[in-house]
């Protein structure tokens, strides 16, 4: 089969959405199908930088298309980013898209989706909406004012309609499911806990199907404290590390983390908080924890694949935030990450949402209200002064990310996917 990946980021770039279709893209390749990747030429932590237009990677054809480069700190040069992406990428995939091909859409840019749709229908292609978040529900939750109202309405019209004309819509948890099926106009049954996409399709008719992100089990190891030399390197050596590693977007908070810092600072001296990352709201936290004057407080930039078993290990626990106003729109994929580096995790957001309740069900860290800093201060001191509870939450991620979460199964079910179609 023929399968066409649309997103603006690929590899070599690290961001999530670009590892997760990296990942999948090599691997479709390597069984033997021919895969095309459209993106843009840039890359998520560097806008200035220039990508080969046309190459090919493993097997992988890839098309950069050119845009501008504002960048994302500032929400009209994002959508100018986006405008330009639209109509090159477009352009593009008329261009390529033949009959009988599989388009699978991702939502970077958001509503990329519509475009695909319409030219699918037009080349006798076929398109698999592939849903990292869901907008524009997210831009309203965000209080993004030039996406309220009528707007909204017109872009929520186009989105749905973009879902209905899907082969299929694949989400990452049942909880997105309800929101893709309410806005499909339909019923989700949840499926059973690890249910594989195999299994789905023979209990339902629904296109839509849950597929997590997920890790490498066999890239990303549990490594010790004292085995790792990014803690001499990063001047980490005999402190007690809590770390937030990946994007750090408006969809995230940080202002309860800061508050935790702030805290500890004066009445635990070894515990350090780490970030590991970018994103719009990397500068005013950094600028934030310099006002506050919070020694205890790190920054460092992404890092390369190769060097996620060390980043992600220099943490003894780590942080996922998600607003609450968000459940059900954005599932963070950084979780799997610290699952395979066999880490507790410490949830920042609704404490009966899905992501906490699946960290408290799975024994595999503990779970704290947005703005609850006193509450964070203590999960993270229980944490700091119980070693044995941190390995056995660990033991259990790691063992959870194998069962459930690891990339060999979602590979699995993507290959039984698009091969049903």
């Amino acid at each position: 089969m023929r399968v066409i990946f649309l997103n603006r980021y690929f590899h070599p770039d690290y961001s999530a959405t670009s590892q997760m279709l990296s990942d999948l893209a090599f691997f479709l390749a390597g069984a033997g199908h021919e895969v095309c990747v459209l993106t843009s030429g840039q890359r998520y932590d560097d806008a200035a930088a220039l990508l080969p237009p046309h190459e090919r990677v493993d097997g992988v054809e890839v098309f950069r298309v050119r845009t501008s480069r504002l960048g994302r700190d500032r929400l009209l040069g994002r959508a100018l980013d986006y405008a330009t992406f639209y109509f090159a990428a477009g352009w593009r995939l008329w261009r390529i898209a033949r009959a009988g091909d599989i388009i699978v859409a991702k939502t970077d840019p958001p509503l990329i989706s519509v475009i695909a749709s319409l030219i699918a229908s037009w080349r006798g292609a076929r398109l698999v909406n592939w849903v990292q978040d869901v907008f524009p529900e997210v831009a309203e939750a965000l209080g993004m004012r030039a996406l309220a109202g009528p707007q909204a309405t017109l872009l929520r019209g186009l989105r749905n309609a973009a879902f209905r004309s899907a082969a299929a819509n694949v989400v990452l948890s049942e909880r997105m499911a309800d929101v893709v099926a309410r806005a499909c106009g339909q019923a989700h049954r949840e499926s059973p806990k690890g249910t594989s996409f195999r299994a789905q399709a023979r209990s339902q008719t629904s296109r839509i199907r849950v597929v997590p992100n997920w890790a490498d089990q066999d890239a990303i190891r549990p490594v010790a404290a004292a085995d790792n030399p990014l803690r001499r390197e990063w001047g980490l050596e005999g402190r007690f590390v809590v770390c937030y590693s990946g994007n750090m977007g408006r969809a995230h908070e940080f202002d309860t983390i800061l508050d935790a810092a702030q805290r500890l600072a004066l009445t635990a001296a070894h515990i350090r908080f780490l970030f590991i990352g970018s994103g719009a709201q990397r500068r005013p936290v950094e600028e934030a924890a310099h006002q506050r004057g919070l020694a205890n407080v790190l920054f460092r930039p992404y890092q390369e694949r190769e060097r996620l078993t060390l980043s992600l290990g220099v943490g003894d626990v780590h942080l996922v935030s998600l607003r609450p106003e968000l459940e059900g729109y954005i599932f963070p994929s950084k979780l799997y990450g610290v699952l395979a580096a066999g880490r507790p995790t410490v949830f920042i957001g609704d404490p009966q949402g899905e992501i906490a309740r699946l960290i408290e069900r799975e024994g595999i860290g503990a779970a704290v209200r947005q703005g609850d800093a006193a509450g964070l201060v203590d999960a993270l001191a229980q944490l700091a002064g119980n070693p044995g509870l941190r390995q056995t939450m660990g033991r259990r991620a790691r063992e959870l990310l194998c069962e459930r979460y690891d990339k060999v199964i979602a590979m699995k079910d993507w290959l039984a996917l698009l091969e049903k179609l």
